[in-house]
């Protein structure tokens, strides 16, 4: 992602900033908000299903909804729910749905090409695997949200050891992130990697820091200010343990 802080002591305006400040987007904050909508496109997507839509009318509506977010300017609408990405983003699917709930149908608009490149058969084979309970299609969205940021988080992380010929380190370590029960001992991971019990366990705190820090900058994309980011924290992280 462009436009990424490097920490709290500066918010520069990153995607979601720059769309919720210019209202009605522009080519650049077009872009932004595409990119965006690519990274988050499915918790949308199991909201839906979890509404009630069949597969292919859920795959259909949101097509059809993120055509519509990017062609025709829904930000004008937003008020109060510009803050957050996240907040937005359920509060205008919420409403598509329900506007357009009769009209599941295969042309989109914008003559029929794609807003977004989405893989729809991935995204119903991880709705499949999603497990079977009682919470709200606004709850799953939320716990769906969590969870793409969290793995987005990771994701950075990698190529970043990859780009500096670190990925095995990374491979090894990453398991102590989380706070498993079942990660090894440190003397044993010490032992695969070569290295001593006490580089391991400066590593092991150098990627949490790291990967503290990249979690609040991948927040930091989807909220307005650097006030937003600790408050969306507490959020995810509630949503999470299913609060």
């Amino acid at each position: 992602m462009t436009g990424t802080p490097s920490g709290d002591s500066q918010f520069h305006t990153t995607q979601w900033s720059l769309v919720a400040a210019a209202g009605q987007p522009g080519e650049q904050s077009r872009a932004a908000l595409a990119d965006l909508c690519a990274a988050y496109w499915y918790p949308v997507y199991v909201f839906l299903r979890r509404r009630g839509h069949a597969a292919e009318e859920a795959q259909d509506l949101a097509q059809e909804f993120f055509a519509t977010l990017l062609e025709k300017g829904y930000l004008a609408d937003a008020d109060p729910d510009r803050g957050r990405f996240r907040a937005f983003l359920l509060t205008a699917a919420s409403r598509f749905a329900s506007k357009e709930r009769a009209k599941a149908q295969a042309q989109k608009r914008g003559g029929g090409q794609r807003a977004l490149s989405i893989d729809f058969g991935e995204g119903e084979a991880r709705y499949q695997r999603e497990p079977s309970h009682t919470q709200t299609a606004e709850r799953i969205f939320e716990r769906r949200w969590a969870l793409t940021l969290l793995d987005r988080t990771l994701g950075r992380l990698r190529d970043e050891h990859a780009a500096a010929g670190k990925l095995p380190q990374f491979e090894a370590l990453k398991v102590y992130l989380t706070g498993d029960a079942a990660a090894p001992p440190y003397a044993q991971t010490a032992v695969d990697l070569g290295l001593t019990e006490g580089a391991v366990k400066v590593a092991i705190h150098r990627l949490r820091q790291k990967y503290r820090e990249s979690l609040r900058s991948e927040i930091a994309q989807t909220v307005a200010t650097q006030q937003d980011i600790d408050d969306e924290l507490r959020l995810l992280l509630a949503a999470l343990r299913g609060d």
